[in-house]
């Protein structure tokens, strides 16, 4: 995909899908930026190996390329770029100088595709090294130079003002991680007023999480509390990102009694965190919550592939001790618990990236959000790097204020434990094999899970990902209701009734292949939010006054929400 210039909700959007993409890369490659994406060493030598040896061929593209090349000198070429490519969008394109220099680009551009070709690398050295000459070219693509007619217009309108700007934004990006074009200002919103905005206050802390209770918006709520658990790659506010578009005030809205986990930043003192840690703590808020609201049962809402893979083993753990009668039901959103497809096959450098990873946050004890998001951007530059490098650079802009992207740059640290076991739980694709993990000291065994679930996954820039949620369905034991999202990853986690384009799938039943589903469910319109609270709503038992005061019991609010832990840095 390509784009132009950003700017308003839609780039948010494609941003937003990083709490998925930022958490596939912690339990895979995350060894640092651009670098390793354009100089795959042992890929590309082995490349030049191939190509020597057929020197006929090469020699042929060649002598291709030279006779393009007059032709778009002569002014004859039909080189242009395709239609959806924004890029180039602009009118000022089609002047012959520059329409030469973008025709140039794309043959040389093509050609190198076709020597990747010719060389017939096996197919993990074919997609690096394709994944590198793409990052290379698009980083030489005209429209990221100064010939950019945005960049000029600006010079232009604003008397040079505007290369100062960009020269002293590149300079400040370029002093810290993660050392890309800024997508948003860092005090383009305030927490707790702009993002995570919704009435709450702190019921309880611990070294390890700060357990929020929201305050209900109606005279009357379900009996039984759902527990949001959000990802711990970063910040909980996904679920609650502003007002209109936070899934939890949607649930509060509808009568629930919602309290949320915020995990704290942990630093290197916290290097030993690890699966167990955040299971227990998950478990320690679902006493708090019980305890608050005199039940003896909680509903848990899991985000993300870190936030589904603690719920899904704790569920383990509470049906090997003969305990899971304690939840209520469970929700898995964008929660790839079976990585068979996702991820597979895991190929020998893939795995040796994975665990160079771990041993380079072993030795700092964290893993650094910042170096996640610059990794995640180059893996979309065309969407993540690009566009504001035209943006702030070359045209000197403030990037675009975007509740999304601002909650993108708002990094959060993985403590050195936890990376290290979601990366093996990932690479071993564990949680698809009973007793191949443990939780709390318990063998985890999903298929002992007989829990009512309901499970979230969307056609997204993922593409095998959806399929991986899907076979949820057949790891957990119980009823599953699989619903896909159609209109994008961001929008299944921030997509309001309301929502345009909003719309999902679902069917009655969860036949083994995700493809036979597929072909059965039939297409809702709307968000699938008021779905899931109708679900929610029939497992959540009978309902009650809303209670007068936050906190109870001993458990009284110590904070206003958002909390400290959020804010920490």
């Amino acid at each position: 995909m390509t784009s132009g210039h950003p700017g308003g909700r839609g780039a948010g959007l494609d941003a937003a899908e990083a709490a998925l993409g930022l958490e596939l890369l912690l339990t895979g490659s995350a060894t640092g930026g651009p670098l390793r994406r354009v100089l795959p060493l042992a890929p590309a030598a082995r490349l030049a190996a191939a190509l020597t040896s057929r020197p006929l061929t090469v020699a042929r593209r060649g002598t291709g390329l030279a006779v393009e090349l007059a032709r778009i000198g002569l002014g004859r070429s039909s080189l242009a770029p395709a239609p959806q490519d924004q890029r180039y969008a602009d009118p000022a394109w089609d002047h012959p100088l520059l329409r030469r220099i973008v025709q140039t680009h794309l043959a040389a551009g093509a050609t190198v595709s076709d020597l990747i070709a010719d060389a017939e690398l096996d197919g993990a050295d074919d997609e690096r090294v394709r994944s590198a000459v793409g990052t290379l070219a698009d980083a030489l693509a005209p429209s990221n130079t100064p010939l950019n007619p945005l960049a000029w217009r600006s010079a232009l309108g604003t008397g040079g003002a505007s290369i100062v700007r960009g020269a002293a934004r590149l300079v400040g990006d370029l002093g810290s991680p993660p050392r890309l074009p800024a997508t948003t200002e860092p005090d383009a919103f305030e927490v707790g007023t702009g993002v995570a905005a919704t009435p709450g206050a702190v019921v309880l802390r611990t070294p390890v999480f700060e357990l929020i209770q929201y305050l209900p918006q109606t005279e009357e709520v379900r009996d039984l509390p759902v527990l949001v658990v959000p990802p711990m790659a970063t910040r909980y506010y996904l679920a609650d990102l502003a007002p209109g578009r936070s899934i939890v005030e949607h649930l509060v809205r509808g009568g629930q009694q919602v309290f949320l986990l915020s995990w704290r930043n942990p630093g290197p003192e916290h290097a030993s965190w690890d699966l167990d840690t955040y299971g227990q703590a998950v478990l320690d808020a679902m006493d708090a919550c019980e305890h608050i609201t005199r039940t003896h049962r909680t509903s848990l809402l899991a985000v993300s592939s870190s936030g589904g893979t603690v719920t899904a083993m704790l569920l383990a753990h509470l049906a090997a001790i003969g305990a899971q009668e304690r939840v209520a039901s469970v929700t898995f959103v964008l929660a790839p618990l079976d990585r068979e497809e996702a991820d597979a096959p895991v190929s020998p450098a893939a795995r040796q990236a994975a665990e160079a990873a771990v041993a380079a946050s072993q030795h700092r004890g964290h893993l650094d959000g910042a170096t996640l998001v610059e990794e995640h951007a180059w893996a979309h530059p065309n969407d993540l790097v690009w566009p504001y490098w035209v943006r702030s650079y070359l045209c000197g802009e403030a990037p675009p204020a975007s509740e999304d992207l601002f909650w993108l740059a708002d990094t959060v640290r993985v403590p050195a434990g936890l990376h290290r076991d979601l990366v093996a739980v990932a690479l071993g694709n564990a949680l698809a094999t009973p007793g191949a993990a443990e939780m709390l000291g318990t063998a985890v065994d999903l298929s002992k899970v007989d829990r009512d679930a309901y499970v979230v996954a969307a056609l997204g820039g993922h593409s095998a990902v959806w399929r991986s949620c899907y076979r949820t369905t057949g790891l957990l034991g119980g009823t599953t209701r699989f619903v896909l999202a159609t209109n994008g990853s961001a929008a299944s986690v921030i997509g309001p009734p309301g929502t345009p384009a909003a719309g999902f799938r679902v069917a009655e039943t969860t036949p083994p292949a995700a493809e036979r589903w597929l072909a059965a469910a039939r297409p809702v319109p709307g968000s699938w939010w008021s779905d899931h609270l109708a679900w929610l709503g029939d497992r959540s038992g009978p309902v009650r006054d809303a209670p007068p005061e936050l906190g109870g019991r001993g458990l009284h609010a110590v904070a206003p929400a958002p909390g400290e832990y959020v804010l920490q840095r």
